[in-house]
């Protein structure tokens, strides 16, 4: 489950909303960033914890979402789901709109289709507002209504961003509809509020909830620039300084009034930490250089490689400090020669922009008080001995980078070209922590300590093409995940894990007994010369209990170690990928995939033809489709059989839907 935002219609506020709710949410949920059109044409209501609609001007949310956007939205929050509004989403979700309606310049005043707050959401609050610009902001003072609140340490007052903002007309009014106030301004307002001057409310929806806000409690001190020379700025990032602590109460409250389990501990996005790269092959780490040299460059006389998506600044183990270095949530991570002295490691950065400091260890792998998260002997080690068990003339992980925090190990290699092109055969990448791991579509979320999440190279001959589809990689590495965790070690062959169609991990949660999604598999490939170029990406609930379950919490006979699990995964992922390429999809590889997934004559429906009942009856063999056979009177099969591609269709099992991808 996880909150979604539309970023794309208002990327001002987007950046402040993705920094705090990931402080507040993570693990327990992702946080995802979509399109508005996303809200219209994707199944997102199934997986949405919480929808939330930033500030910026709600005339771009009517332009894109009245009609059917809308009406999904009210769907969705009247069958239970949440909604969160900060300023312009609040203006949004509210009967009318009525904002500077004085000023023909600034004038944007209607109905409003949403309509969670039933009456009027009437602005300016306070005066000086200038489109795309900080002049009119304020720290505005809130008196805090702690009844509709249970979080013990919510505060009595505190000060707020205010940009634009406006007030709920009449609140106390709508009590009966559902309507509660949650804060109110203390000051003097510019125009008439009515009864009360309701800042922040709780409007109950159906079997769902929305709070709106017309200030910004989302915006931290940290993410604004105290520096700016617009008269009285700095005074007003000072006061939302001095007050962090109660906004972030406050919000936390207002989250879980909207049934939220939030981080109590207020975890920060940890910054991004140094690269490792090594191997347990003679001569590995200074073959792979060699292989890089020509896309090596040098500035200052330091060694860079400047990629489509990222640069890397390569370094050799002597030229820093080999002290323990730790960059995960509570703990610094070590200030760089480069880094800009007044840019705080806490607030919100392009993670894209900073140079990933690239370590090359030719000599050995790096210790363990270097890298404390992942044992780089531990993992060669049980490498080893994995393949000693089932010898592979494949590579897959005897060269590795890891990262104890990465923005996505998926994007460091498959959006960086130049450096995938050279990169052996079976090269992983892996890390502790990702703060924009990815999934399918758009989707970017922080993936907590605890998973594990790594990439693996695969060069696929195009000559194997007919005899071995590229196609087939998602299912080989499902069963990899599946038959290396069984194959762990004595005792684990009937823990509870299967294969959702095409790319999920699923297991049976012992609290609940019911099915819930532990793993995920992203396959990305490129076309180049006679190969394709695949980056294999796995996520894996290890000892991870949240934001679902963990492999752990299956009561494995010993506890999951993540440099073993992966040396496990990866030889079985070589060892099938070898006899692929020389056999194809064969009987034995259907015949194990079919063992493990959960939809052997599972009877579903056929959204993009028509809503067709259908019962599934296996994969093909020639291109990994999915066979459904049609239903008709009775359930009676009608001899029509549907194949549907892998990439163009999603199997949601519990509706027994599969429905269009977009």
């Amino acid at each position: 489950m996880h909150p979604l935002f539309p970023q794309r219609l208002h990327s001002r506020s987007s950046p402040h909303c993705v920094y705090t709710l990931r402080r507040l949410l993570s693990p327990n949920y992702a946080v995802i960033s979509v399109e508005g059109k996303a809200i219209i044409e994707e199944p997102w209501s199934g997986t949405c914890a919480l929808l939330v609609f930033p500030g910026g001007a709600d005339l771009g949310y009517c332009r894109t979402l009245n009609g059917e956007g809308n009406r999904k939205i009210s769907q969705y929050v009247e069958r239970g789901g949440s909604y969160l509004g900060f300023c312009a989403g609040a203006y949004y979700a509210s009967g009318r709109c009525e904002f500077e309606a004085s000023d023909k310049k600034l004038e944007v005043v209607g109905d409003r289709e949403l309509a969670f707050y039933p009456g009027i959401c009437r602005g300016l609050a306070f005066p000086g507002f200038v489109y795309h610009s900080e002049a009119g902001a304020k720290a505005v003072e809130l008196k805090v209504s702690k009844t509709g609140l249970t979080k013990s340490s919510v505060p009595d007052v505190f000060r707020s961003y205010y940009n634009g903002g406006g007030v709920f007309v009449d609140a106390p009014k709508y009590k009966d509809k559902g309507v509660e106030v949650l804060a109110s301004y203390t000051e003097e307002l510019k125009v008439d509020s009515g009864e009360d001057t309701a800042a922040v409310v709780y409007c109950k929806v159906g079997d769902g909830a929305a709070v709106l806000t017309c200030p910004h409690p989302e915006f931290a001190a940290v993410n604004l620039d105290r520096n700016s020379q617009l008269p009285g700025y700095s005074e007003v990032v000072e006061a939302l300084a001095e007050d962090d602590k109660p906004r972030t109460d406050f919000l936390m409250a207002c989250l879980m009034r909207l049934g939220l389990e939030v981080n109590q501990e207020n975890t920060a996005v940890p910054s991004l930490s140094r690269l490792h790269l090594s191997s347990m092959l003679p001569n590995g780490t200074s073959d792979m250089m060699k292989s890089l040299q020509e896309i090596v460059s040098i500035v200052g006389g330091e060694e860079y490689i400047k990629d489509e998506n990222d640069t890397f600044h390569l370094e050799k183990p002597s030229a820093w400090s080999l002290g323990s270095i730790s960059a995960l949530p509570g703990k610094k991570s070590e200030k760089t020669d480069d880094d800009d002295d007044d840019v705080d490691d806490d607030r919100d950065i392009d993670f894209n922009k900073v140079v990933k400091r690239l370590v090359i260890h030719e000599k050995e792998p790096p210790p363990s008080k270097e890298t404390p998260y992942f044992n780089h002997h531990a993992f060669f080690a049980n490498l080893n001995h994995y393949y000693s068990q089932t010898p592979s003339e494949s590579d897959f992980g005897k060269n590795i980078m890891y990262g104890e925090v990465v923005t996505s190990t998926n994007t460091l290699l498959e959006k960086n070209t130049e450096l995938l092109r050279r990169l052996p055969a079976g090269f992983t990448a892996t890390a502790t922590v990702q703060v924009a791991g990815r999934g399918r579509g758009s989707n970017v979320w922080v993936s907590p300590a605890g998973s594990l999440m790594f990439s693996t190279v695969v060069r696929h001959p195009v000559s194997l093409t007919t005899q071995a589809p590229v196609v087939f990689l998602q299912y080989l590495a499902a069963l990899a995940i599946v038959e290396g965790i069984k194959s762990y070690d004595t005792g684990y062959r009937n823990l509870p894990v299967k294969l959702k169609w095409p790319n999920d991990i699923y297991a049976i949660d012992p609290s609940s007994k019911e099915l819930t999604k532990i793993g995920g598999i992203l396959v990305n490939s490129h076309y180049n010369a006679s190969e394709f170029l695949s980056v294999v990406g796995i996520g894996l609930n290890t000892t991870n209990a949240a934001p679902t379950t963990s492999l752990n919490a299956l009561n494995p006979p010993y506890s999951f170690t993540m440099e073993k699990l992966l040396a496990r995964i990866l030889t079985t992922f070589s060892a099938m990928y070898e006899k692929f390429i020389n056999t194809g999809f064969d009987k034995s590889f259907e015949e194990l995939y079919y063992k493990h997934w959960l939809h052997t004559d599972q009877i579903v429906t056929l959204e993009a033809e028509g809503g067709v009942r259908a019962r599934i009856k296996g994969i093909t063999r020639d291109w990994g489709l999915l066979l459904a056979e049609e239903l008709g009177w009775e359930d009676r099969a009608t001899g029509k059989i549907w194949t549907l591609q892998s990439d163009s269709n999603s199997f949601d099992f519990f509706k027994g839907l599969v429905k269009r991808k977009v």
